[in-house]
């Protein structure tokens, strides 16, 4: 919907001239005062004009009975990790309120660089939600990994004053800040005076003081309320984050209050299909945060007015004239859920989907390794003590255990009585062809094998075994499909979802997507994973930037120490 002429907006809001579009008879939950008053809401083109009194409109929608809140914002998000395209996470979410999304496009721009964030800035401009992109501060996300591009200072400085772009993207490398690596240095003081987003999982002390130093002013990584507590203490807006591996909002919400609400936001980060088909996006973090207690003020002002100030929206966020028509019209403040949602006052239903243009997909056949025998995945070496990543379910940090493996024959084997099995990255790029291999504790995966492209964030391919000739089929699969999930058992593979783009995204419908995810699901439970969602779980078993132990294909990454394990 086009911006009207103010001399349109200023009689319409007058209630001189009927206005483009009414809601009429609803009740509108003032974020200012916590009132539920019953209104007309006056809408001139993308931009609310009359509230609190009667108006007339050329065309008018019946609301009564309901209660009208802002559009909700998603303050950080990969879209990549819905698995679907822009245009089909748009399907997905706005309908049931999201009108802003701030996504970060780090997975696909490791995968191929500036034509990624080319993508993703050309999408967003053909959506009906508003997203917004930050641009991608670690490509790659450390020196530790093998990427399939990399992006320095220089090659994001002419995307800075991009309508679509608020500024820097969650700046990962925080032991890269407080050693004052010098390209580090160099994305931050192109970006001083700009948004920079942070990610600083347990950091705290006077390490966080020299981290937000360099002007990062946003967080999403707190798990606890002391890590939350003090992170907002010293100035960073916390963004509370319910995703489909890391779920925080429980440990959370007790920030969730009337006095600390102006400082708190809501994200998601890593969402799929069908954890939002089967619970909800941002309409679920709010009805679990109201009903673990929370004041529905508190909780819908995080979800809407603190993120649009935290970011810099200053035109949405209200229900209140002169702001953005993001409207979300529910059933309840406890219920949320969303019967019409407007976006700019466009209605986000199906002919305003079917109305948009669409980009050209990028990234065909990013998925390069060379064909791979079951010998790869042997683990040599002749300590019996061996590290091993031990899951922590719900939540992307992990632990650092020590466990005795024998080698046997040189090998050291998967020990599925001890739910110790093998865990492989293999370099898909083709860029050098590393290959690396160590033990998880925790998928309880008591036969065959799962893997996964969508391996944060240098996004190789990661594979989980208990045996390494169905570990070799499911590498070679995840080539032949293009990149992917896949997940085999005694030679057969039983269920798998083809991510053609990038290796990253699929070009079928979010629904689409959710069914392949239930047979995946399925297919993994077959094999003994206990795991609610073993595959993005998977995928943050090679992010170096997040304690305490992982792996990339380089080796094992001893993350507090910051270095690759001899």
């Amino acid at each position: 919907m086009a911006k009207a002429p103010l001399a349109d907006r200023i009689d319409q809001g007058r209630a001189l001239a009927p206005a483009d579009l009414v809601l009429k008879g609803g009740r509108v939950f003032d974020l200012i005062t916590g009132d539920l008053v019953e209104t007309d809401v006056a809408i001139c083109g993308d931009t609310i004009v009359g509230v609190f009194g009667t108006y007339t409109g050329k065309r008018e929608i019946d609301v009564s009975g309901k209660v009208l809140v802002p559009g909700f914002i998603d303050t950080h998000l990969h879209v990549e990790s819905s698995l679907v395209t822009p245009h089909e996470f748009d399907r997905c979410v706005t309908p049931r309120g999201v009108t802003t999304a701030i996504c970060d496009p780090h997975e696909i721009a490791n995968v191929c660089g500036l034509k990624g964030i080319r993508y993703f800035l050309e999408s967003a401009s053909q959506l009906v939600m508003d997203l917004r992109v930050q641009l991608s501060s670690c490509v790659p996300s450390t020196h530790m990994e093998t990427t399939g591009a990399r992006l320095v200072a220089a090659d994001l400085i002419p995307f800075m004053d991009h309508p679509k772009v608020i500024g820097l993207a969650e700046f990962m490398n925080y032991p890269g800040v407080l050693m004052k690596d010098p390209e580090c240095l160099a994305k931050l003081t192109a970006f001083e005076g700009r948004h920079i987003d942070g990610h600083s999982p347990l950091l705290r002390g006077n390490d966080l003081n020299g981290y937000i130093s360099v002007g990062i002013r946003t967080e999403h990584e707190a798990t606890s309320y002391d890590e939350g507590l003090e992170k907002l203490r010293k100035g960073m807006r916390v963004l509370i984050r319910e995703g489909s591996v890391s779920k925080d909002l429980h440990a959370l919400a007790p920030l969730l209050t009337e006095r600390l609400s102006p400082y708190l936001c809501l994200c998601t980060d890593d969402r799929n299909p069908l954890d939002i088909g089967e619970h909800g996006h941002l309409d679920y973090m709010i009805r679990t945060a109201i009903a673990l207690g929370a004041p529905p003020l508190a909780v819908y002002r995080a979800a809407s007015l603190s993120a649009a100030e935290a970011f810099g929206l200053k035109d949405r966020g209200l229900i209140a004239p002169g702001k953005r028509a993001d409207i979300v019209v529910i059933d309840g403040l406890e219920g949320c859920h969303a019967g019409l949602v407007l976006a700019g006052g466009v209605v986000a239903d199906d002919a305003a989907f079917a109305g948009r243009a669409t980009t050209e997909p990028v990234a065909r056949g990013s998925v390069k390794s060379a064909r791979i025998e079951a010998g790869r995945f042997r683990t040599g070496g002749n300590r019996v003590e061996t590290p091993v990543i031990g899951i922590l379910p719900g939540k992307i940090i992990t632990e650092h255990l020590t466990c005795d493996i024998a080698p046997e024959e040189g090998d050291k084997r998967p020990d599925l009585d001890r739910d110790l099995v093998k865990i492989a990255v293999i370099e898909r790029h083709g860029v050098n062809g590393n290959h690396a291999t160590g033990f998880v504790k925790g998928f309880g995966l008591q036969k065959g094998a799962i893997g996964s492209t969508v391996c944060h964030d240098h996004h190789n391919i990661a594979i989980v075994g208990a045996n390494y000739d169905d570990m070799a089929l499911a590498a070679n699969r995840l080539v032949e499909i293009e990149g992917g999930f896949v997940v085999v058992e005694g030679g057969r593979v039983l269920a798998e979802l083809a991510l053609p783009v990038a290796g990253l995204m699929s070009l079928r419908s979010f629904e689409e997507v959710r069914e392949e995810l239930v047979k995946l699901r399925a297919a993994a439970k077959s094999l003994g994973v206990v795991l609610e969602e073993p595959f993005l779980q998977l995928a943050f078993l090679a992010l170096p930037v997040i304690p305490h132990l992982k792996i990339t294909d380089m080796g094992m990454v001893d993350v507090d120490r910051f270095e690759i394990m001899p």
